[in-house]
């Protein structure tokens, strides 16, 4: 393992959304420990400034810059992901945009958070390998299976199992989805994200990419990672050991722990969240992945198994299809369907 510096400096792509300003918000509650090297957003010039303002010390940088040259900033972004000053990239960009800023840091021997395995599993993999560096998860799900595999050996592992909330429709009637506003899919029950991975979490497409990330991540067969639905998301996820022993990683929905367990890593940094109170919780409950209502799960399982390019092509549908959505020129009910239809073609 790599020894880490007491303040580590941080490279952060994707600095306005959701998973950008808790980084930024971690940042500020621990000055000792973290700093922001370089802040980089797509094209909200406004967002950025507003960012840049609270961290006048990082360099801030557009990848899409209304005036200039685009070729400009995107060497200005390799060069930032390569910096030797920098100790950790922060992936908090979402799709395809993230795809050569996470490769440049690879190359430069980076460690780096966030993944983009559903695109470029094996090519991540393979740059991992020959530079030496290493994937912190902070997705909720992604950082339990990690957490609860420190100290563990590969071949104890039988099986990992992802949870899932189920998103604002767990209960809802099929027959009614046709229905769906823009609204009650963005009112996600338990999590506070940004529009995409909220519509993802509500047809459960972010299990489904979870499951192709977690067989790069962790390098498990994809008929050992199981999906199940847990309403009050705070068993994160599980894995099971061949003895017949579940370890589980809990904790209340908040996104900085998460966060925080990989940009301190191999340390855990004391008050970042509330611990769950058990005792009020009184009862956590489990069930088995319904098909007909989340059939993504199974499509993005099935592109996962075929390989080559099948998963970055369901990403790109799903990002187009949930676009769709959000600009109410597709019903819900339709965007799995002409993610499937799209990833059916030649």
């Amino acid at each position: 393992m790599k020894s880490r510096p007491s303040l580590r400096r941080l490279a952060l792509l994707g600095a306005t959304g959701s998973i950008g300003r808790q980084v930024c918000d971690l940042v500020e509650r621990y000055p000792d420990r973290f700093a922001l090297h370089a802040l980089v957003a797509g094209s909200d010039a406004a967002a950025l400034e507003v960012v840049a303002g609270r961290h006048p010390e990082a360099h801030a940088l557009l990848a899409n810059p209304a005036a200039g040259d685009p070729d400009d900033a995107a060497r200005a972004i390799d060069n930032v992901m390569r910096d030797p000053e920098v100790d950790l990239v922060v992936i908090a960009a979402a799709g395809s945009a993230a795809l050569a800023p996470t490769l440049a840091a690879l190359e430069a021997g980076k460690d780096i958070t966030k993944e983009v395995l559903v695109m470029a599993g094996e090519l991540v993999r393979e740059r991992m390998r020959r530079h030496g560096s290493q994937i912190f998860p902070i997705d909720s799900e992604h950082s339990a299976i990690w957490q609860c595999l420190w100290g563990e050996k590969e071949r104890a592992v039988r099986r990992l199992i992802l949870t899932g909330s189920g998103g604002p429709f767990l209960r809802r009637p099929l027959e009614s989805l046709a229905s769906v506003t823009i609204a009650e899919a963005l009112a996600h029950p338990r999590w506070k994200m940004g529009p995409k991975i909220t519509v993802d979490s509500a047809t459960m497409m972010n299990k489904g990419l979870e499951v192709i990330e977690a067989h790069f991540l962790f390098d498990v067969p994809y008929q050992a990672i199981e999906v199940i639905v847990h309403p009050e998301s705070v068993v994160h996820s599980m894995v099971e050991f061949v003895d017949g022993s579940i370890k589980a990683q809990l904790g209340i929905p908040d996104m900085h722990l998460p966060i925080a367990v990989a940009l301190a890593f191999p340390e855990r940094l004391e008050g970042v969240a509330m611990a769950p109170d058990m005792a009020k919780l009184g009862q956590l409950s489990f069930e088995a992945l319904d098909p007909h209502r989340y059939p993504a799960v199974a499509l993005a399982r099935e592109a996962g198994e075929r390989g080559g390019t099948a998963p970055a092509v369901l990403n790109g549908a799903n990002e187009e299809a949930v676009a769709l959505f959000l600009q109410g020129q597709r019903r819900f009910e339709e965007i799995v369907p002409s993610v499937r239809r799209r990833r059916a073609r030649p």
